[in-house]
C-alpha cells in the first residue's frame, strides 16, 4: 500500500509540475473592477504567474471546504462529548451502587454478582 501512495504522489508532482511549466505566463490580478476601483479612489494589482493563481485558488478552495465542515460538525462532536461525559457519570453510579449492593457478601460471591 505504502507503494501505491508513492506512486501516486509521484505522478501527482509530475502533472502539477508539468502544469506550472506549461503556465508560466504572467496575469494581472486586481482588487475589484477597473470601474469600481476608479469610483472608490484606489485598486490594487499585482501580477502573477498563472499557475500561481490556479494552485492557489485550489489551495484557498481546500481551506474554506475544510473551515466549512469544521464549522458544520461542531454540534456533532459537541453532542459526542456530551454523552461521552454522561457515560461516565452512568459508569460510576453502577460501579458505586454494585459495591453498596455487594457489601457484607463474601469477596467471591460480589465478583461473580459484577460479572453477571
Amino acid at each position: 500500500m505504502r507503494y501505491i501512495r508513492y506512486a501516486f504522489l509521484a505522478a501527482l508532482g509530475i502533472v502539477l509540475i508539468s502544469i506550472s511549466l506549461a503556465n508560466r505566463e504572467a496575469v494581472e490580478l486586481k482588487l475589484m473592477p477597473d470601474e469600481i476601483g476608479d469610483l472608490l479612489g484606489f485598486n490594487f494589482s499585482t501580477s502573477l504567474p498563472l499557475f500561481i493563481v490556479v494552485l492557489g485558488g485550489v489551495v484557498a478552495g481546500l481551506i474554506i471546504g475544510f473551515l466549512w465542515e469544521w464549522l458544520r460538525e461542531h454540534k456533532h462532536r459537541r453532542d459526542a462529548s456530551t454523552k461521552t461525559g454522561e457515560v461516565r457519570k452512568l459508569e460510576r453510579e453502577v460501579k458505586k451502587l454494585k459495591k453498596k449492593q455487594n457489601e457484607g457478601q463474601d469477596e467471591v460471591l460480589a465478583l461473580l454478582d459484577e460479572a453477571s
